[in-house]
């Protein structure tokens, strides 16, 4: 799919679930050779089945602090990854004067699942390892470096 860009904006619908789940996902592979920030067009506190499901695969989410669009300190993204149409409609707005690639993940939003606490889990996970899947296929990571 190309380089990998040097900085990457995830958004969602409200910043609690999806974007932080993909922001943590890609900071985990690439550590800091991306610069990786996540976004909302509402702000919610981070989902905790998101810090238990991200916790599971070592990356811990409890730290991360939510926001919206308008409080992106940095507009200087290479690409915007939407995971939410309403987040997509949001990304396009905020492009129209950057020169940026935005590209539209619709993601499953798993906090509209139902039922005892590991069905929701499970919904977070698949929603969780979906996200790892697209990341690692849109943005491979180097594995001959270890040579």
């Amino acid at each position: 799919m190309g380089d990998i860009p040097s900085a990457v904006l995830f958004a969602c619908s409200e910043n609690s679930i999806r974007s932080p789940m993909a922001e943590g996902i890609l900071k985990f592979l690439y550590g800091h050779r991306v610069y990786v920030d996540s976004a909302g067009v509402r702000k919610r506190e981070i989902d905790g089945f998101v810090v238990a499901v991200m916790e599971e695969i070592g990356i811990d989410m409890g730290q991360h602090k939510t926001k919206t669009f308008s409080e992106l300190e940095d507009l200087s993204y290479d690409l915007v990854i939407s995971l939410s149409p309403e987040a997509q409609h949001q990304a396009v707005e905020l492009t129209r004067v950057m020169a940026c690639e935005v590209e539209f993940w619709p993601t499953f939003d798993p906090s509209i699942v139902e039922g005892g606490r590991e069905t929701r889990l499970e919904a977070y996970r698949q929603v969780r390892d979906d996200l790892m899947r697209r990341i690692k296929e849109r943005f491979p990571v180097d594995t001959q470096t270890d040579t």
